[in-house]
C-alpha cells in the first residue's frame, strides 16, 4: 500500500514595528532566528493562524494587511516538506514579549539582520526588503 505524504501548510508573519522588524529566536532545533510563525490547525484559515502564531511567539495582537507571497521549496525547512504563507502585519495592541516557542525577540532592520537565520527566512526577508524598497514582489 502507498502511503501518501504531503506538505504542511505554515505561515509567517513579517511584523513592522516603528520601521523595524521583529524576528524570534528559536527554542527549539533549528536554533537561530526566525520570522515569527507555525503550523496551521485543522480547521483553522490561513489568517487566523497568523494572527494567534504572532501572539503566541511575541505577546503582540496584530493586523494583517497583506499577504506578501507564498514560498514551498521543499528543502525550506530541514525537518519536512512545509509550504509557508507570509503575511505583513502591524502590531496593534501590546508590547513584544517573547513567548511560546520563542526564547526571545528582537526588533531589526535590513542593515542589522542577525547572522543566524534558520530555514529559507533570510531570502524571505530579502524579498520583503526588495518589496518594501521598490514595489516589486517576488515571482515564480
Amino acid at each position: 500500500m502507498t502511503e501518501y505524504r504531503n506538505p504542511i501548510p505554515t505561515v509567517d508573519i513579517i511584523i513592522e514595528l516603528d520601521d523595524k522588524i521583529i524576528l524570534i529566536e528559536r527554542k527549539n532545533p533549528p536554533h537561530g532566528w526566525a520570522i515569527p510563525g507555525g503550523f496551521v490547525d485543522y480547521g483553522e484559515s490561513l489568517e487566523d493562524a497568523a494572527i494567534r502564531e504572532a501572539f503566541e511567539e511575541t505577546s503582540l495582537n496584530v493586523k494583517l494587511y497583506e499577504q506578501f507571497y507564498t514560498y514551498s521549496k521543499p528543502e525550506r525547512d530541514p525537518r519536512h516538506h512545509t509550504i509557508t504563507t507570509v503575511f505583513i502585519a502591524k502590531a496593534v495592541d501590546g508590547h513584544p514579549k517573547a513567548n511560546d516557542d520563542a526564547k526571545s525577540l528582537n526588533l531589526f532592520t535590513l542593515n542589522s539582520l542577525p547572522d543566524n537565520i534558520v530555514f529559507d527566512h533570510r531570502d524571505i526577508l530579502m524579498d520583503y526588503f526588495r518589496y518594501k524598497k521598490t514595489g516589486k514582489r517576488p515571482t515564480p
